[in-house]
């Protein structure tokens, strides 16, 4: 009765009322009661759900503890003159974030959807517990996750923005921009969604898979960052007359280093918490598995970035190398559920010669991103949800997202087709359209 035989993504039989019916009947055969088998079945079910509900709340609480990774990191890059500038930023991202999510953020994103495109409803969460059975465990979480796309812009225009202008453009990320994204790839009603088979077909019948959010969080936040660092041009110093950049070093590495730690910590709350349930072995199965493959890839991008610059400059670059694993980490976060461990150090060697090559890039553009935000999330974001396509597997693409509405598609190095990978790259054009336009 404990042990749940459906390991497809959120499916329990508790809220399946013909399976319930049946365990309860054979119980009472077997106990020789019915009020005594209905109790013990609703008794395993709401602990099950306890626990779910348990697992998102503290899974939110590692997310949001990302905020402290992120200042810690953004303190130590910038120089001691403007430490407390953009400090100030990182708290009024979380202040000014959950009021906007809470007014409009939440409406865009899991609202009521009539095309697919925007939610139009439950507004500042009208209306939203009318049964008194909302889960507020997973609006914390959704909040958590707006927040952390809003703080990754501060990195990218550190040093060189007015105050009143970065806060308006973090209100608008988190009231309006991320949350249409998140409707689009995460709501079950949303036109991009794997887990919109109840409200109409799937995008080429497999459906957009980003786990965690390497598109919709990552993508999003980075090449809003990317925008904003081309409109507000380079620190001052940062180019000579020939167009070279020159280094500007933060002033604490010790910073750097503790806020990567902080910020690694988290993702064992961003990813494995993804899975929204851990309450039965498949859910515990998928998130135990995401935390590994989360860790693998984090390491892969530090040792490669080390081997790299100390090949080619003969240095061993603290700083570079902890940028290596925050590489390794996005890239790893639409995938963590459905690649194979070895494939997940792959990502992360791969994510974090994408920051090498997106620096030189760059510089050559003279777009200047002192924390490499724009490398990082934009970019290892972009590679996240692409190489899902090639190196998903059949075996975790159907334990994730079930094969009731979904053809079966999965990873184009599996002989899946390329239906998925059709898919991640929509969704690619989509997010940077979306973002770059707005």
């Amino acid at each position: 009765c404990a042990s749940d035989s459906n390991m497809e993504f959120g499916a329990s039989w508790c809220d399946e009322t013909d399976q319930r019916d049946q365990i309860i009947d054979s119980l009472t055969t077997s106990l020789g009661s019915g009020e005594a088998a209905n109790a013990f079945v609703q008794t395993v079910c709401d602990s099950w759900t306890g626990s779910n509900f348990t697992f998102i709340l503290v899974s939110a609480y590692l997310v949001f503890f990302m905020q402290t990774g992120f200042a810690m990191l953004c303190a130590g890059s910038v120089r001691t003159k403007n430490t407390m500038n953009i400090l100030i930023k990182n708290v009024l991202d979380a202040c000014a974030g959950a009021l906007a999510y809470y007014v409009t953020g939440w409406a865009f994103a899991y609202g009521a959807s009539a095309n697919g495109f925007i939610g139009h409803s439950n507004f500042a969460l009208a209306g939203i517990d009318k049964t008194g059975s909302f889960d507020w465990s997973l609006y914390l979480f959704q909040w958590a996750f707006a927040a952390a796309t809003a703080t990754i812009v501060s990195g990218s225009v550190a040093e060189r923005t007015q105050f009143g202008a970065y806060l308006g453009y973090s209100i608008f990320l988190t009231a309006f921009v991320y949350p249409v994204i998140s409707h689009w790839g995460w709501s079950s009603e949303g036109w991009l969604s794997a887990f919109r088979g109840d409200y109409g077909g799937l995008l080429f019948n497999c459906g957009y898979i980003d786990f965690a959010g390497s598109g919709i969080v990552h993508m999003t936040g980075g090449l809003a960052g990317l925008a904003g660092a081309y409109f507000v041009g380079p620190r001052m110093g940062r180019y000579d007359e020939d167009g070279k950049p020159v280094e500007i070093r933060g002033h604490s590495a010790s910073l750097v280093v503790l806020g990567t730690f902080v910020l690694w910590v988290g993702w064992y709350g961003f990813n494995p918490g993804s899975a929204l349930a851990i309450s039965n072995p498949g859910y515990a199965n998928i998130a135990s598995r995401t935390a590994v493959t989360t860790t693998l890839s984090a390491a892969s991008g530090g040792m490669v970035t080390l081997v790299y610059l100390y090949f080619r400059h003969h240095i061993y670059d603290l700083i570079a190398v902890c940028n290596g694993i925050l590489g390794g980490l996005v890239g790893i976060t639409a995938g963590c559920s459905v690649v194979e461990p070895w494939a997940a150090i792959i990502i992360g060697g791969i994510a974090a010669m994408i920051i090498q090559g997106v620096d030189f890039v760059l510089n050559k553009l003279q777009i200047d991103d002192p924390l490499q935000a724009v490398h990082i999330h934009g970019f290892c974001g972009m590679w996240g949800v692409f190489v899902v396509g090639i190196m998903a597997t059949e075996k975790y693409v159907n334990q994730v997202y079930g094969t009731d509405s979904r053809g079966n598609y999965y990873g184009l190095f599996y002989g899946g087709g390329g239906n998925l990978l059709a898919c991640q790259l929509v969704g690619i054009f989509a997010i940077a359209g979306w973002t770059l336009c707005l």
